[in-house]
């Protein structure tokens, strides 16, 4: 990646951008494209959701547990390294993971402390990811990325680290690539999963 230096006249214009991104939310049409990667862990759920899902305010019902792609909530979660330790609603998360983050749940009916503490240390601050439970998922830990699933019994898992190393902001997955993961609104007035 490469990084310039804009000096000050250069700021107000990021700015500016930056300012008009977090007002706008994306684009109803993404750009690029979603297509699944050619991932080599044990496991993985590939699904099919075309780049181009609409918004909407309404619950979706979404054929995966949890969803991993799909019309979405025009809010994405915040998933700058964000560890929510009650659940969050999934249209939301969906839209996290347009934008190309991996969200981790675990099931709290299955997880012990450890478990959760073992997933926050892999979550916390890192830029792309965002840990959450998940009730009644059914397995202790489960992995999305934009049309991609991963579930394991073991919080220390190889395959965890790995799945978030390989797919947060994935060239080949992610739908709207360059979307930023940064949502302080949805952290203050954070709606709750109907």
């Amino acid at each position: 990646m490469i990084h310039r230096r804009l000096g000050r006249r250069g700021c107000p214009a990021v700015l500016a951008l930056a300012i008009s991104g977090l007002l706008a939310g994306c684009t109803p049409v993404v750009a690029g494209h979603a297509s699944p990667a050619p991932l080599t862990l044990a496991e993985t759920q590939v699904a099919t959701h075309p780049a181009g899902q609409g918004h909407t305010r309404d619950t979706v019902d979404y054929p995966q547990t949890p969803p991993v792609g799909g019309r979405h909530d025009p809010s994405w979660a915040d998933c700058t390294g964000t560890v929510y330790s009650t659940p969050i609603r999934q249209e939301n998360a969906v839209h996290s993971l347009e934008h190309g983050a991996v969200w981790i749940t675990y099931d709290p009916a299955l997880a012990d402390e450890a478990d959760v503490e073992i997933l926050a240390v892999l979550v916390a601050g890192r830029l792309g990811l965002m840990l959450s439970p998940y009730p009644d998922q059914g397995v202790l830990v489960s992995l999305q990325a934009w049309d991609h699933q991963v579930q394991v019994d073991d919080a220390a898992d190889p395959r965890v680290a790995q799945f978030a190393e390989m797919l947060a902001f994935s060239p080949e997955t992610t739908p709207e690539p360059g979307a930023t993961c940064e949502n302080p609104l949805f952290l203050l007035d954070r709606p709750q999963p109907a």
